[in-house]
Parts: structure tokens; sequence; C-alpha cells
């Protein structure tokens, strides 16, 4: 696993993490990865600090910053980001059908005219995913996991 600080053209910093360098360089390429604060699609790789463990002196074989301000953990998001994938969260499952595995399928029936026009969210594997955009059905990931919904 890989964890790359991204950006997108709006200005919104976010992490995530990829299987590989290869996977993530493939899901971009697949127009997959998208801002997880606006969705935007146009994403690229931000600079990222290396970590590093803090350095040991000789007496005390550790050290202490100097103030709470410097300690910062980099597993833990942002409070901000956290609100806002909620409050993304909770707009898609207000205002779309969930469909579950069916994704890919009711989506395409969609496009082709042969289903209601709405929104629907669900799950898809990558294959199905791809299948959807080669054929220009307009589909973007989302930044969470949808909840499983039993009917």
């Amino acid at each position: 696993m890989i964890q790359y600080a991204l950006k997108c053209n709006s200005g919104h910093s976010f992490d995530s993490w990829f299987q590989s360098a290869a996977a993530y360089d493939k899901l971009a390429a697949a127009g997959m990865v998208t801002c997880a604060v606006c969705g935007d699609p146009q994403v690229e790789k931000a600079i990222m600090t290396p970590r590093v463990r803090p350095g040991r002196t000789v007496e005390s074989r550790t050290t202490v910053p100097a103030s709470r301000d410097e300690v910062v953990n980099m597993a833990t998001p942002s409070v901000d980001v956290e609100k806002a994938l909620s409050e993304l969260r909770r707009k898609v499952e207000d205002n779309s059908d969930y469909v579950g595995k069916d994704f890919a399928k009711e989506a395409r029936k969609i496009h082709l005219g042969d289903a209601p026009e709405r929104a629907i969210y669900g799950e898809a594997k990558p294959e199905e995913a791809r299948a959807l955009i080669d054929d220009g059905v307009p589909v973007a990931p989302l930044p969470f996991v949808p909840s499983r919904k039993t009917n």
C-alpha cells in the first residue's frame, strides 16, 4: 500500500491510499481518482514530506517537541475533510437510489434509455467501471464505501 498526498484544480488537498504506484497511475489514467472534497476529476499528486522518525539525543535517547504544535499525526484526517465527506455521503444517500451490486447494469440501462433517468449509487468491480467509462456512461467513484442497504 502507498499513501499519496493529492490536490485538485480547485486547491483542495487530501490523502488517499492505493495498492501500489502502478495502481494509482492506472486509476488516474481511467479518470477514477477524484477530489474527496468537491469531486473534481482533475487531481494530481501533491508534494509530500517524507515520514521520518524523530532523532535521538545521546543523553535521553528521545527528543521532545518544543510545543504541541510541532506534533502532527499524518494518519488523522482533518475535521474539515471528515465533515465534507459526511455531508457528501448524506447528500448522495438522500438524493440517489441505492442499487447495490447492480450499479453497472443499472447505469448502462439508464444511459441507453431502458430505465428511467435518475441519480443512482452502488458498487461496481473495477473492470465494470472501466467498461462504463469506455462506453461513455457518466460515472464517478465515491470517496466512501456505500452503506449496504437491505431491501
